[in-house]
């Protein structure tokens, strides 16, 4: 995938004058974002009840939308942290890679799980952004910023294993078959449910999604994304871990094999079609092409 080009979600359409003056350089671009969206459960914010639909703005220039409705100002102008736009590292990420895509620089959103938030041990499933420097990756957190880290959040460490501050779905799926790793230490927030084997082989299935250019919600779910899995689903994912890792590493060959794979394959491709297991409780069927949702029957998940 040509990784200057954006998607259907990353696409800021007529809001794309808004980047025109925004900073080339990274790490003030990653400032600005933090401007515009603020984590819908960050603790020290309060955002107002009528703002709660903000966290389903799967597409990018809706987000923005939001956000001109609220300030009609440029996205560098201050923004109160409670009228900024509520969200989750997902939107923070996006919104850093269609900025950065904008000004012609290859970029795409990670996803995954952080182990430096919150809980010791705990790994938070995550979103991150990583975009290319001219010579090579960077890999950036923009919903953190600078602050009391043990690694830079505007270029941290590659994701090549399980134990780097932040590894990709598809290196904890590989540890985790080889029995490196607790899976139960991976998911949401300790308190919730929502984590374990099957979830971190659904994110296997989330971020070649999006690595192929459907960057949807973290709460959306289709195909193979079930809470439970036989041997045959355990070996798809198997497969497309191998696949990333290897296409991460600069294999043409296994980028290629998964851009193939995702088009022939229902369990792997959401075909258009997502349900929505929303934080506000809703569970909808989402269109990606029309835009339209409607009620669907409920289902576990996210």
């Amino acid at each position: 995938m040509n990784h200057t080009r954006q998607t259907a979600f990353s696409d800021p359409g007529g809001y794309a004058t808004l980047f025109d003056k925004l900073p080339t350089d990274p790490r003030e671009l990653m400032a600005v974002v933090r401007n515009v969206v603020t984590h819908y459960r960050d603790p020290n914010v309060t955002l107002p009840p009528e703002h709660a639909d903000d966290i389903n703005h799967r597409w990018i220039d809706r987000l923005l939308a939001t956000d001109q409705e609220r300030h009609d100002a440029p996205l560098e102008a201050p923004r109160a942290a409670a009228e900024r736009v509520g969200g989750c590292c997902r939107d923070f990420s996006l919104l850093a890679v269609s900025a950065l895509r904008h000004q012609g620089v290859p970029a795409r959103v990670r996803i995954g799980f952080a182990d430096y938030f919150f809980v010791p041990g705990w790994h938070h499933d995550h979103v991150v952004a990583d975009y290319w420097n001219g010579s090579r990756w960077v890999l950036a957190d923009p919903q953190i910023g600078p602050g009391d880290w043990p690694f830079d959040p505007d270029d941290m460490p590659r994701p090549d294993g399980a134990g780097t501050p932040f590894a990709t779905a598809a290196a904890v799926w590989t540890a985790y078959r080889r029995g490196e790793i607790d899976p139960e230490t991976y998911g949401v927030d300790p308190s919730m449910p929502i984590r374990g084997a099957s979830f971190i082989r659904s994110y296997v299935i989330a971020e070649l999604a999006a690595l192929q250019g459907d960057e949807v919600l973290l709460w959306d779910v289709w195909g193979d994304m079930t809470e439970t899995f036989d041997e045959a689903g355990a070996a798809l994912a198997d497969e497309i871990a191998a696949l990333l890792l290897a296409a991460d590493d600069g294999d043409d060959g296994a980028s290629d094999e998964l851009a193939r794979r995702y088009a022939a394959d229902d369990r792997l491709n959401p075909r258009g079609r997502v349900t929505c297991l929303s934080p506000t409780g809703e569970v909808l069927l989402v269109d990606l092409a029309t835009r339209v949702s409607a009620p669907a029957p409920s289902r576990a998940g996210h």
